[in-house]
């Protein structure tokens, strides 16, 4: 997906928020700010945003010497979704098991960081928009896929949700499933420890794309990812960077992700804030 002058702002804040995580001196924030600055300023010689992101939070790491910014935040995060587990597994057995609601729940872990940034009541909040439906599911056509499926691909998106991703991968205990993580700590996205905190190689192979950034940006991603990638019958790909990532990628795929910025929601047709399974097909058609 191409690079929106909307994105450059939040991408901005988003690096001035990471720099407050690890020092409280003015003077090194500012510095932070204004090598950051000078990426954004040739944003055009990128191709996605989460290629800007990866250099401008590098920026971050190298000035700070902090190589994991927000290492407190994932462990609150995954602390707090393992602790909203058991509502997640009732409310997946009160609708039958249906696959329908487990790929929501996966979409729900979606919202635990704004649920625990804001204060509000995680548990309520979770309850509140599990129940909420996808506005757009492609079901039916993961359901004719997964008939003949062996290999599953999912790539992760942040360290929290990899709790509520659990529930999914329990779904497909009868399939080879490989589960794909940052290659090391960008923003709050999960890593190989961060999926191994949360359980998740009790169904899955976990697997690190290769890649920094905070999507699966193919053409920097490892060739044990890319074989991976390539060789799967299915591909779920969670959140917003790796929608950015993957959109305009060669092969067919499904993405997973609650639209929780205007860039996105228009660019998938969806109001604000709605959940989406969808097929790349599609994405296009709906371009």
């Amino acid at each position: 997906m191409k690079i929106f002058l909307d994105c450059l702002p939040c991408m901005l804040k988003q690096v001035l928020e990471a720099s407050r995580l690890v020092t409280d001196k003015p003077e090194l924030q500012e510095t932070i700010m204004e090598e950051s600055i000078k990426i954004l300023s040739d944003y055009k010689k990128f191709h996605y945003s989460p290629e800007i992101v990866s250099n401008m939070h590098n920026v971050v790491k190298q000035l700070t010497g902090e190589k994991d910014p927000y290492r407190l935040v994932k462990e609150r995060d995954i602390s707090a979704a393992k602790e909203a587990y058991p509502v997640l597994i009732q409310f997946l057995e009160q609708n039958q098991n249906s696959l329908y609601w487990a790929l929501k729940i996966a979409a729900t872990g979606n919202i635990i960081d704004s649920a625990i940034y804001q204060n509000l009541d995680l548990q309520g909040c979770i309850e509140e928009e599990l129940s909420k439906e996808f506005k757009i599911c492609d079901i039916q056509i993961f359901k004719e896929e997964i008939t003949t499926a062996r290999k599953i691909l999912i790539i992760g998106d942040n360290a929290g949700e990899t709790v509520f991703d659990k529930v999914l991968l329990s779904t497909f205990s009868h399939l080879d499933i490989t589960y794909a993580v940052r290659s090391e700590p960008i923003i709050n996205d999960a890593t190989f420890q961060d999926a191994i905190s949360s359980g998740l190689n009790e169904y899955a192979q976990i697997i690190s794309t290769g890649c920094n950034a905070p999507g699966a940006v193919l053409d920097q991603c490892s060739k044990e990812f890319l074989d991976v990638f390539h060789q799967a019958d299915i591909i779920i790909s969670k959140g917003q960077g790796n929608f950015e990532a993957l959109s305009e990628c060669g092969r067919s795929l499904f993405f997973l992700l609650k639209a929780k910025c205007p860039v996105i929601a228009n660019k998938l047709n969806v109001d604000l804030n709605d959940y989406v399974f969808i097929n790349k097909s599609t994405v296009c058609q709906t371009s």
